[in-house]
Formats: C-alpha cells, sequence, structure tokens
C-alpha cells in the first residue's frame, strides 16, 4: 500500500497467484472508503520467466538469480517505504522489470532506490535493510555493503545488526523460509517504540543501546509461515502526512 493506494503485486511463484482472494473482502471494503486499487499486470508464469538449471551462486561467485526479464513481477516484501522514497532489493522474487514498472506507475512523486545484497538466495528486504525511524536504518552486515549504499542515505544513521542469538527452537529448525537474521524483522510502532521477538535478547539490547523502547513479544510460531513482525502487517491506518525524509 502506498499511500492510498493498494497495489496488488505480480508475484513469480505460481502458488501465490490468487493469493489476493482470500482477503479480496478486505480489498473491496478499503476501495468503498476511498483507497485506489490498482492491480499490476498478472504475470503469465511461462517458463521463459524462469533461468534453466539454476543454481544459487557460491561465495565469489557473481550474483544471478533465478527469474529472467521476461515480464515483470515483485513482491511487495522487497521493498520498504520511508515517506517518498522506496527501498527496494532485486531478489528470486523480484526482477529489475518489476520494480520498473513500479516506478513508472507510482510517477514522479515517488523515488525507487535499489540495495545491492550480498545474500546468495535474496527473497524479500525486512532482514536485510529496515528503517527504523527518520535517520535511522538498520542493516544486515552479512548481506550489505554499508559503503554501497545509496548516496541518498548518506546523511542517515546506520545502524549494523547484531551477531543473532542462536534459539534452539523446532519451530525454527523445521522452517526453510527463515534464515538467522529473522531477528531483523521488527514492526516499529513510532519513532520509539519497536516490537520484537523476545527470545532474539541479542536484538533487544542494541534497540535499546540506540535510544528505542523496544516492545518484546512472542511470534517464533510464525516463521515457518515465513518471518515475523513485520512480515505479518501492514500499515493500512496511519496517522499525520506523507513527508519526504531526504530533501
Amino acid at each position: 500500500m502506498v499511500g492510498d493506494e493498494i497495489i496488488e503485486t505480480p508475484m513469480a511463484w505460481p502458488c501465490r497467484y490468487f493469493e489476493t482472494h482470500s482477503y479480496r473482502a478486505l480489498l473491496k471494503d478499503y476501495f468503498r472508503r476511498g483507497a485506489r486499487w490498482t492491480a499490476a499486470p498478472k504475470p503469465q508464469l511461462t517458463d521463459e520467466l524462469f533461468e534453466p538449471r539454476f543454481r544459487p551462486p557460491d561465495p565469489g561467485e557473481p550474483m544471478r538469480h533465478i527469474l529472467t526479464e521476461f515480464e515483470p513481477v515483485f513482491d511487495a516484501a522487497d521493498f520498504v517505504r520511508a515517506g517518498r522514497d522506496l527501498f527496494v532489493t532485486r531478489s528470486n522474487v523480484t526482477n529489475r522489470m518489476g520494480i520498473e514498472w513500479l516506478r513508472r506507475h507510482l510517477g514522479p512523486s515517488y523515488r525507487i532506490h535499489e540495495i545491492e545484497t550480498r545474500c546468495r538466495t535474496p527473497m524479500h528486504i525486512d532482514t536485510t535493510f529496515v528503517p527504523l525511524a527518520p535517520g535511522k536504518v538498520l542493516v544486515n552486515p552479512e548481506y550489505i555493503d554499508v559503503d554501497h549504499l545509496p548516496e541518498i542515505l548518506s546523511s542517515w544513521d546506520i545502524l549494523v545488526a547484531p551477531e543473532p542469538d542462536p534459539i534452539d527452537g523446532r519451530l525454527l529448525r523445521i522452517s526453510t523460509m527463515c534464515g538467522k537474521w529473522l531477528s531483523m524483522n521488527v514492526l516499529m510502532i513510532d519513532e520509539k517504540r519497536v516490537i520484537a521477538e523476545r527470545h532474539h535478547t541479542g536484538m533487544l539490547r542494541a534497540l535499546e543501546r540506540w535510544g528505542f523502547e523496544p516492545i518484546p513479544c512472542d511470534l517464533l510460531h510464525y516463521a515457518p509461515f515465513g518471518g515475523s513482525f513485520h512480515c505479518a502487517t501492514l500499515d493500512v491506518r496511519r496517522r499525520g502526512a506523507l513527508q519526504s525524509y531526504f530533501d
């Protein structure tokens, strides 16, 4: 959701093609209340979209992705927004054509900046690059080279995430969707308060050092479904006005 516009994304996984149908009643309700409702071009999802015989690159090899540029595809979870600026990682579910489609669709009112990731199997940005408050962004030291962040972030505080605490939990062991950096998947309530997983004590302490007010909560049971607080939420109702934090 960007401003008052709901954008249905053209996802690259065939199993997610009809995903919006499960909450379509909500979309219709928001539309009746005044929201704009857009659906990006539905992808064909033919073999031409995927690289044959793809394998993830080994460390030291050039980055490669499973997606071609056959048609635009992207996941909303590969984007985060700070006012009028959006940040995106190209990944195995978001291609360049998808990023360009959204750039053209949003027009000059918004700017899109690509975040380079060193993750060998990139998918979704919220364990890589997480804006926490105006002027503060949390980055993953394993995936991000802070010297190669977009120039627009030069005036911001770059907060490097601490090494995640090992969690010997059955739910995490059976999840193939989430890596150890799930500790970064937090939910900002406002410029100070942040909901974070209570088991990630190192992240909780770091947030306190940086001047935030962490609210420890339990959500490990969500990990097998592919995420944590940021993945499980969408800020539909907001207070305040649309701003730009970089002008």
